[in-house]
């Protein structure tokens, strides 16, 4: 602000206050260079109905007439933000960030007046926020652009991105984004059970418009009697509340037993008479009962994409899993050095949400048997014992390693020259570096087959793999339960497919990649990222 002084000769570099007022008032101007107070992004070149007409005829309609106090004597280069042309400020203060409009506009009331020119706010919406309507419509209904950006997109801000609603154990993926002159929040959901490569379903669970001047309306969009009266509040940057002012629209005519027939054709594509499986059944009639108690009031957690590295064995991101009769999962997979993390976004009585449902050890890859082999699962299970007491067995060692190098730190008086860790260190560098020769040497594609007696609920998964790694999955009892961590494989397709094969329990995962587009989802660091993942996990243990 001090240089936007300096140039429009209102600051020390221009002389004293009085020195500029008096050469102002030579000039026709001294009104038009008074500092203004006012930070409000609302208030930016706010004035009345008649200053803005006014200034809008003056800077908008055909040859401007330049202002004395902006029209710097001929033949000479301007001096002063104030010596350019209207039409020329209009360019340079719309090219600025709306957020730096406000200050902007505390600097004189030249450009206080030009600020009110929604030319400058429709570019703003344009380009912070990707508004590309026909935002001269607003004119009809007497909202500005300026009213849209600072009373719609930039008071919402906040809420744009990726959201998992505290739903208990199920979870779920929320995504708010800015939709024409709305704001909206779509919940996405699996496809129906088992078709996991089907694309994702949506639906939208409140929007946020500009009906008038005075503030924006919150809508609630649950049920199916249409809109109706909601209230947002943001809790803090990354939380925030929705709630249900009328919540005799979520209700049917029909009662419960209507409302649950529909919500189980959107949520699984059948009837109850289509669900054989009686354990099933109870599932989906206690998810009912359960996340019904949710459709007046939810809070949301902000939730990031996973970062990537050109290291990652494939691009990390959502990915839609099948487990079992619980129906298909969301899950977020990600990548930690010589591991890979599939953390759950949505979740089950079992395994809540939050929860890490499979780690993957990238530093030991599996070889299969050949395809006759690999259909007795006892051969399957094996390979993997095996890997799995070498684990351990390398744990052991390291933190052998660790005890020792612990008491030789206490007892030396000067430090080694080559301490333990450094040997741990380039074991771990040994390590990696068997594992890219693993992967390089591994064949583009081998055949793969899933064993006799592992259960797959869909039975149209890839014969062919790229890679196998050794892993570990999460079981447990219902209620989160008695849980742990038991031996499986992980089964590389391509790049947009991966299994899980669970021992334990004898059948198989997959999980096939979310292609959505998702903004303002990006994690502003590694560091940021590690912390929500361990946010969410403590909120569901």
């Amino acid at each position: 602000m001090a240089v936007c002084a300096r140039l429009c000769g209102v600051g020390p570099a221009r002389g004293c206050r009085r020195r500029g007022a008096a050469r102002e008032q030579r000039r026709g101007g001294a009104g038009d260079s008074e500092p203004d107070t006012d930070t409000d992004p609302e208030e930016a070149g706010g004035g009345g109905a008649a200053e803005d007409e006014e200034a809008a005829e003056r800077i908008e309609g055909g040859r401007p007439a330049p202002h004395p106090a902006e029209a710097g004597p001929a033949g000479r280069t301007p001096l002063s933000l104030l010596e350019l042309p209207p039409e020329l400020l209009v360019q340079i203060f719309g090219s600025l960030p709306g957020t730096d409009l406000p200050s902007l506009a505390r600097v004189c009331t030249t450009f206080r007046r030009i600020l009110r020119t929604d030319t400058i706010w429709r570019r703003r919406c344009r380009e912070e926020y990707g508004v590309c309507e026909n935002l001269r419509k607003l004119e009809i209904t007497g909202v500005s652009c300026r009213d849209v950006y600072a009373k719609l997109l930039h008071r919402y801000r906040h809420i744009l991105g990726l959201w998992q609603p505290d739903i208990g154990p199920y979870g779920g993926l929320l995504n708010v984004v800015v939709d024409g002159l709305f704001i909206i929040g779509w919940m996405y959901l699996p496809p129906h059970d088992p078709h996991v490569d089907d694309p994702m379903r949506f639906k939208p669970l409140f929007r946020i418009h500009l009906m008038e001047r005075k503030c924006a309306t919150v809508e609630c969009m649950y049920g199916h009697k249409g809109p109706h009266n909601g209230h947002i509040q943001i809790v803090k940057k990354d939380e925030f509340s929705t709630k249900c002012n009328q919540t005799d629209h979520h209700r049917m005519s029909g009662g419960r037993q209507e409302e649950f027939r529909t919500w189980l054709r959107e949520e699984w594509g059948r009837t109850l008479e289509d669900i054989f499986h009686e354990h099933m059944q109870e599932l989906i009639l206690m998810k009912f009962i359960y996340t019904s108690q949710y459709d007046n009031c939810l809070t949301y957690r902000r939730i990031y994409l996973p970062p990537s590295s050109p290291d990652d064995l494939i691009k990390p991101g959502l990915f839609k899993g099948t487990y079992g009769s619980h129906g298909l999962e969301i899950v977020m997979l990600s990548f930690h050095g010589k591991k890979a993390k599939g953390t759950k976004i949505t979740g089950d009585p079992n395994i809540p949400a939050g929860q890490q449902t499979v780690e993957i050890d990238l530093a030991h890859p599996l070889q299969l048997p050949d395809i006759e082999n690999l259909r007795d699962f006892s051969e399957l299970s094996r390979i993997v014992l095996e890997v799995q007491e070498q684990v351990r067995r390398e744990e052991q060692e390291q933190e052998h390693r660790q005890e020792e190098e612990d008491c030789s730190q206490q007892a030396a008086s000067q430090p080694a020259a080559k301490p333990l860790g450094e040997e741990g260190a380039e074991g771990e560098e040994t390590a990696a570096g068997a594992e890219g020769t693993t992967q390089d040497k591994a064949p583009a594609s081998q055949p793969f087959v899933l064993p006799m007696g592992v259960i797959s609920r869909n039975e149209d998964y890839p014969r062919t793999c790229r890679i196998c790694f050794y892993g570990t999955g999460l079981i447990a009892g219902h209620g989160f339960t008695s849980p742990e961590r038991t031996p499986g494989v992980f089964v590389l397709f391509d790049d947009d497919r991966f299994g899980f094969i669970w021992l334990e329990l004898k059948s198989f995962s997959l999980y096939s990649r979310i292609k959505v587009s998702f903004q303002n989802a990006e994690a502003p660091s590694r560091e940021a990222f590690d912390e929500m993942l361990k946010n969410i996990q403590s909120l569901a243990t």
